[in-house]
């Protein structure tokens, strides 16, 4: 078989094309195989870390020694990014799912509700004891189980957002797969992936943050009477918390600095910038995203070197992907023909939902019975009033900063890397100052635990209003312009509407996420100091670190109502509404 180029000449093989792009090698192809060579060189150093012999038996004393520091960031960093790429697989998968599936739509959006309400600590009791077992005698089973704990930490905010975009895609982009019968999975990698890929990007960022903040609890694990700790700057921070040491408490701060700033400018930034030509506009903006990483990898041969060489594999995957069938589907469906297999559906749905309530109803009932959950559902209600005040003063303050900052990509530039270690910052680190400020100024912790739940959830409300406004096509801003419209009409007409579905996933994520920060919120310790405020939060705390299980399944069965019923009565319906008056 031969190939031929646009103008009917013969295309030169593969062999001979990759030779030729071999030889106009430059410096800067030479800097960046060097960069790929000593990344890989220390991921596959620190990994050896994760393999070392290891007994669930053995006391844990975490090194606080500064000279540490490089290595315990190196391998948080290396949770982090493993972390960050099972849930973007979970995101492609589970969105994709409940977009494409009306019936599954039904169980897989609620039951995402509910693992977004179910908090770290909760994950954490079942994943330590699982992967010890699934790993005997190894530390990479402790290693996993921090990943896991990460992961439930990143992979719920990302994949709200993705299943936002898909169920908002643009109606040119809908009718254009359908009309040419696009296979399905050219459908989602080129038409969904692309139109959501900036949504992505600041979701994942965002997501990353809301990794670092719950590093400590994924690195020092207490669970059932027990300690754990793995090398890294959480739980180097941890220790430094608990011994009430301030220097060594400042020098995990400045690592933690250190590193968010570098993920961002070798990361991220160019991610954000990357990410810009996937706007839904027909004219160029003005302004776009730069990245000087990004610039630099663009003089590079290697991207098309690479690109080359998998564009083979590439072609053949989308052969294979035939077999999944195109994108054929009405645009409307016929609900009499749905009817009986709905049916079906939802019996069988909701008989395996009682079933399951049933037995931890019988587990409960035989060993505390269930009157237990009385004192979670009263300190539910405090939390639940923690939360609301939290994100509505959120939504005041940090929507129109949101989109003051993504309407300007000037201002992105600016204020990307600040918002990102704003972000990132765990509510730990910051537990020698609210002592010291809780008990100099008399605030109660029951006030102030808002201010350090706010550390974790807030920036959800940020991140996505400001992903919103990005998606703002720059031909609709332009003809705002032309037509005069500022000020109150402007930001009816255009900006709300804009930010709307945006806006709600980064309501929900910040609900569920302000829920799992009173973990850490509600009860702060440093040195010999411990302030414990009234609500759920401290009530699953300490069910943790007692090893309680029936108080703890308790504790995360009331959450998960909370957080269930919140999203249901409110953000579902913000939803639907986005998404049948605002999508583009």
């Amino acid at each position: 078989m031969s190939f031929r180029t646009s103008d009917g000449a013969p295309r030169a093989p593969l062999a001979n094309r990759f030779a030729g792009r071999v030889s106009r090698m430059s410096w800067v192809d030479v800097v960046v195989a060097a960069a790929v060579l000593v990344l890989l060189y220390l991921v596959l150093k620190v990994g050896q870390g994760t393999t070392v012999r290891f007994s669930a038996e053995q006391s844990v004393k975490v090194d606080t020694d500064p000279a540490r520091l490089p290595y315990d960031a190196a391998r948080s960093l290396l949770r982090m990014f493993a972390a960050l790429a099972a849930s973007t697989a979970f995101t492609f998968a589970y969105a994709y799912a409940a977009a494409r599936s009306r019936r599954l739509e039904r169980i897989l959006i609620p039951a995402l509700d509910i693992l977004q309400s179910v908090p770290v600590l909760g994950f954490l009791t079942v994943a330590v004891t699982g992967f010890l077992a699934l790993f005997p005698g190894s530390m990479l089973g402790l290693e996993c189980a921090s990943i896991f704990a990460i992961f439930t930490s990143q992979a719920w905010n990302m994949t709200f957002g993705f299943y936002q975009s898909l169920t908002s895609l643009p109606r040119e982009l809908d009718e254009l797969s359908r009309s040419f019968r696009f296979t399905k999975w050219m459908r989602f990698w080129k038409v969904e992936v692309p139109a959501g890929m900036i949504g992505l990007v600041w979701n994942g960022m965002m997501s990353f943050g809301g990794g670092w903040f719950f590093l400590v609890a994924s690195e020092a694990i207490s669970v059932n009477n027990k300690e754990y700790a793995l090398p890294g700057v959480g739980s180097y921070a941890g220790a430094a918390v608990t011994d009430g040491d301030l220097g060594k408490v400042g020098w995990a701060i400045l690592t933690m600095a250190v590193m968010v700033i570098g993920v961002n400018f070798l990361f991220w930034r160019p991610l954000t910038a990357w990410a810009e030509k996937f706007r839904n506009e027909q004219s160029e903006a003005s302004e776009v995203q730069r990245s000087a990483v990004l610039d630099f990898l663009r003089r590079s041969h290697w991207p098309r070197l690479l690109g080359a060489l998998l564009r083979p594999a590439g072609r053949a995957l989308g052969r294979a992907a035939r077999v999944l069938g195109t994108d054929d589907r009405p645009l409307s469906f016929d609900p009499a023909r749905r009817r009986t297999g709905d049916i079906v559906f939802a019996v069988v749905a909701g008989g395996l939902i009682v079933w399951g309530l049933a037995d931890l109803g019988g587990y409960l009932h035989d060993r505390t019975g269930l009157g237990v959950f009385g004192e979670p559902l009263l300190l539910g209600l405090v939390t639940f009033a923690r939360v609301v005040v939290l994100v509505a003063v959120a939504t005041v303050v940090w929507v129109p900063i949101g989109v003051w900052i993504g309407l300007s990509p000037r201002l992105t530039r600016i204020a990307q890397p600040v918002v990102q270690v704003l972000a990132s910052f765990p509510a730990n680190f910051l537990f020698p100052l609210a002592v010291w400020f809780f008990l100099r100024t008399g605030l109660s912790i029951d006030v102030g635990g808002i201010l350090l739940m706010a550390l974790g959830a807030q920036w959800y409300i940020l991140f996505n209003t400001i992903a919103g406004a990005m998606s703002i096509p720059s031909d609709l801003r332009e003809a705002m312009d032309d037509l005069g419209v500022r000020g109150r009409q402007r930001w009816k007409r255009l900006i709300l509407p804009g930010v709307l579905p945006a806006y709600v996933t980064g309501g929900i994520t910040a609900s569920g996420g302000a829920w799992n920060a009173s973990i850490v919120s509600e009860v702060v310790t440093f040195g010999g100091t411990t302030l414990t405020a009234t609500g759920l939060g401290a009530y699953i705390a300490r069910a943790t670190a007692d090893g309680d299980f029936p108080h703890l399944l308790a504790g995360v069965a009331v959450m998960s109502l909370y957080v269930v019923g919140l999203n249901r009565l409110l953000w579902r319906r913000l939803y639907r509404l986005a998404e049948r008056r605002y999508s583009l």
